[in-house]
């Protein structure tokens, strides 16, 4: 494993976030613009150079091989998805101000992780609902230009990121959270579908939730978190998120 931009697919699990925090009114200004403007750059549908892959990962006895297996061969030509980046931040119970932000990338191929780094922040920025990216955004930045600068070989395809691209889609996925069905689309008065409530393992009480993502369609999203989950979360998202709270049990 090395330690040391593709399409970006949101995930979100319903875990209530931290107590909000204040913050001045031309910021918050600057936030809005910056999100409006980025809304009309959005792009819903596939949008990248890969092809998904056909099948689901190997199974656990071929995940503890020192090599992964051969590549599937594509009549298309075209590269197929095999590098999956997963980040996020962890805060740490002491100090709320420290965290500890980190980048995973694994091998669709086995799922097993080929690259780790993370850095412990000290942060600034407050917490404010709805504008989460403000503050956590930069970490993950830093992370990707210095794995572009050490191990572009391994740079991701496509991104795991614990959070939903659409305002308002988590809560209106939540609202399902009791329903019976194992799969419940949110679909708008337009017909678009924005979303899916989808139990990810057999047997899972909660399900996730996955929203439309930035150059990767409702559909392909879905499939590829069905072949990442392991367990009920997406397995670059469930490394990312023990991996940046052993690392932040160090500093404790």
């Amino acid at each position: 494993m090395n330690s040391g931009s593709g399409a970006v697919l949101r995930y979100g699990d319903g875990i209530a976030e931290e107590s909000a925090a204040t913050s001045s009114d031309p910021e918050m200004a600057s936030w809005i613009k910056i999100q409006d403007s980025l809304k009309k750059r959005l792009i819903t549908g596939d949008d990248f150079d890969w092809t998904p892959p056909r099948s689901n990962p190997p199974s656990t006895a071929a995940e503890h091989t020192s090599e992964p297996p051969e590549e599937e061969v594509e009549g298309s030509g075209a590269e197929q998805l095999r590098y999956v980046g997963g980040f996020d931040v962890s805060y740490s119970k002491e100090d709320p101000s420290m965290a500890c932000g980190i980048l995973v990338v694994l091998d669709l191929r086995n799922l097993q992780v080929v690259y780790e780094d993370f850095c412990i922040v000290d942060l600034r920025v407050p917490y404010v609902p709805g504008f989460l990216a403000f503050r956590e955004a930069p970490i993950i930045l830093q992370l990707l230009e210095k794995m572009k600068k050490s191990d572009i070989r391994l740079y991701p395809q496509l991104h795991h990121v614990d959070g939903l691209t659409l305002s308002g889609v988590r809560q209106l996925l939540q609202a399902e959270e009791n329903n019976d069905r194992d799969y419940i689309t949110l679909s708008g008065y337009s017909g678009c579908t924005w979303g899916v409530a989808m139990r990810s393992s057999a047997g899972a009480m909660k399900p996730i939730f996955i929203s439309v993502g930035h150059r990767i369609s409702l559909e392909t999203a879905v499939k590829i978190v069905k072949l990442t989950c392991k367990y009920r979360m997406p397995e670059p998202i469930r490394q990312a998120d023990i991996r940046s709270r052993a690392h932040l049990r160090k500093q404790d």
